[in-house]
């Protein structure tokens, strides 16, 4: 049997760890199953460096390794393996993962990304590197419909590498913006990292996503000033675009209605038709279509208006309840009465009996009116028929009345002013409103219109999947359902879904998540026999050993595991050494939450950096031949670095990632 070479140097180089390791073991003074678990952790590292199948990897080392530690019990290596890979199988969260995987290709084989990157470059024509700014937008867009990196990464490279190159980009810059734009579908929800470090940590995945969303937006929002600030800065290496790139064709009825295409569409609708050969309905439908930024304004703003003006609603006490509460505390001599009782003077009648008289023994402050004995209040405790005293019944109203002006605020509470930030963002919504119409062209509303034809059904599908998750409507499971539905409606309604699609979706469905799913079972067995083996006990002492603060713990933890995103991808990191990672946080009082938000913008490397760097060959194997890795690694560079200052922004105020978290689940 011919053995490649490749395969007998990895061998070789294997069997020369295993030396090298054995030679330090047997140095030491006693060798422990703590000892063979490192072994075992290592041996895997280097056998997946050198390109051994992750999944199958974990599982053979993992069952070599436990069969040692149970002194070559076969019957209980396999009752091992067995027990870890039905607890991964039982696991409901995983069910998410091939639900959103075929979302993400339904919507991918809707093609909306064409015509989406076409709308978001002649909408910002204006700014400084306009088509590489409208890349790392039609990204993130794309990467929270789909969460799928290598699709979007190849898409862009086939439509916006050919675009930029055209207009005369630097390649460094054109590849970082493709790359680094397309790698946001690992942190942005609906990401399939966030569900499997959710399973592996224990965390729920709702908070996760919830917590993920403001860390997302602010790493693509500083992807976007850096290209901005480039391209202001070197502008040979994006020049702005030509008056023919910037051009919109106009349909021929609105040519007839505008002298050109920077005419004031609104003006010239309110105007009516300039002849008759333009249809009454054209100029309704137009009109609705430019009217429609002010009704989405008008709706949201009266929408949010009773949301946040409406007082929560606050335990109501019966007035007479809380009087006659009073009025016994006033004849036990703890005050309410405008003056106190005297020592012999009146007592409260009893609740039975009828009327009773006075004491005589203190006497009336005032002699009884005429006609006796006044009937009893009508709000006398407990509504039974009690007779007090004149002098009774006038001070007894007194605190009665108090109690119905103190509880008439609390009962007729129902409105409080809008907070600061109401006013704030609509007041910035409100501002833009005015801007759109007042450079409402006739060019403009047809970008507008563009913009509703491929970005307002993906945003749609965005809102309604992770909508429901964080606002707690429906599980990642259930959204994920829905999602994928609603992905098949979308590619049916482009006029894009057949079976052919059909049958490819699901094909790289079913590929994905069987990837996923194995990786799952070979990590579960890997870290049982890393437990039986003692490695983490042995891990967590060593580390414990060296006094470290909170500070330090995550600035080692965060170094290690960028090293480790160079040479491994992120499937491997998370299921190899946050079982590791994990049981060390309660003793530096690290929230898991915030751990793994850190951890997911810091595996975004796994795909920028060298030499595994998958966006890299993703973008190589459908750029033109002139475009080479170097220069594709040449431009991941300074949006690697961006990553670290987002790392170090999410850690200085955790409250980027973990205030929406706060707000919904706390």
């Amino acid at each position: 049997m011919n053995i490649r070479k490749e395969l007998w140097f990895g061998l070789s180089f294997m069997a020369l760890i295993v030396v090298l390791a054995a030679t330090v073991l047997l140095r030491a003074d006693t060798i422990t199953n703590g000892h063979l678990g490192l072994l075992m952790l290592s041996l895997v590292v280097v056998a997946i460096m050198l390109g051994f199948p992750t999944a199958f990897t974990l599982m053979g080392m993992g069952m070599l390794f436990t069969w040692l530690a149970y002194e070559r019990d076969t019957t209980r290596t396999l009752d091992l393996m067995v027990q870890s890979a039905y607890k991964t199988m039982a696991n409901d969260v995983l069910i998410a993962i091939p639900l959103f995987v075929f979302m993400g290709y339904l919507v991918e084989r809707a093609n909306l990304i064409e015509s989406l990157f076409r709308s978001l470059h002649l909408a910002m024509a204006r700014l400084p590197g306009a088509l590489a700014v409208a890349t790392l937008v039609t990204c993130t867009i794309f990467a929270t419909a789909t969460g799928i990196v290598g699709a979007v990464v190849t898409l862009m490279g086939l439509l916006a590498l050919p675009a930029m190159l055209r207009g005369g980009y630097s390649v460094p810059l054109a590849a970082g913006a493709i790359t680094a734009g397309g790698c946001l579908g690992i942190l942005i929800p609906p990401s399939v990292l966030l569900i499997v470090y959710g399973a592996t940590a224990g965390v729920s995945v709702v908070q996760l996503y919830a917590g993920a969303f403001f860390p997302g937006l602010m790493l693509a929002t500083l992807y976007i000033l850096y290209v901005i600030l480039i391209a202001w800065l070197k502008p040979q290496w994006a020049p702005p675009l030509s008056a023919e790139a910037r051009r919109v064709p106009l349909p021929p009825l609105t040519e007839r209605l505008a002298d050109s295409p920077q005419a004031n569409a609104l003006l010239r609708l309110m105007k009516g038709r300039r002849n008759a050969e333009v249809p009454i309905g054209y100029i309704a439908r137009q009109s609705f279509i430019l009217a429609l930024p002010a009704l989405v304004f008008v709706l949201l703003a009266a929408g949010s208006w009773r949301a946040v003006t409406t007082a929560p609603a606050q335990e109501r006490y019966e007035i007479q309840e809380i009087g006659a509460e009073r009025a016994g505390s006033a004849a036990d001599g703890s005050g309410g009465l405008a003056e106190p009782p005297r020592s012999g003077g009146l007592q409260e009648p009893s609740a039975e009996g009828g009327l009773q008289e006075p004491p005589q023994d203190g006497g009336l402050a005032e002699p009884p009116q005429e006609g006796g004995l006044q009937p009893p209040p009508a709000s006398s405790a407990g509504g039974s028929a009690l007779a007090e005293p004149p002098g009774a019944e006038r001070a007894a109203p007194a605190p009665a009345a108090a109690a119905a002006d103190e509880a008439a605020p609390v009962a007729e509470a129902g409105t409080r002013p809008a907070p600061t930030w109401w006013w704030v963002v609509f007041s910035v919504l409100g501002c833009l409103t005015v801007l759109f119409y007042l450079f409402a062209s006739f060019a403009r509303l047809e970008i507008f219109k563009m913009l509703l034809a491929s970005f307002f059904p993906l945003m749609l599908l965005i809102l309604a999947v992770l909508g429901s998750i964080v606002l707690g409507l429906a599980t990642p499971t259930e959204a994920a359902a829905m999602g994928a539905l609603g992905g098949m409606l979308l590619a049916a309604a482009y006029r894009r879904l057949n079976l052919a699609v059909l049958k490819e979706s699901v094909f790289l469905t079913a590929k994905t998540s069987a990837m996923v799913c194995w990786l799952f079972v070979g990590s579960a067995i890997f870290s049982a026999a890393f437990a039986l083996l003692g490695g983490q006990q042995l891990v967590e002492e060593w580390v414990m050993s060296m006094n470290l603060s909170q500070v330090q713990f995550l600035l080692l933890s965060q170094v290690i595991i960028f090293l480790l995103g160079w040479p491994l991808e992120w499937t491997e990191i998370i299921v190899i050494f946050m079982p590791i990672f994990i049981p060390l946080l309660d003793n530096f009082g690290v929230d898991p939450l915030f751990f793994g938000l850190l951890v997911a913008l810091n595996l975004q490397t796994a795909f920028l950096s060298p030499p595994v760097a998958m966006a890299a060959f993703y973008l190589k194997g459908v750029s033109p031949p002139h475009v080479t890795l170097n220069q594709i690694f040449l431009g991941m560079l300074p949006f690697m670095g961006i990553q670290i200052l987002a790392i170090v922004l999410l850690y200085i105020w955790p409250q980027i990632g973990l205030w929406l978290p706060q707000l919904l689940y706390k």
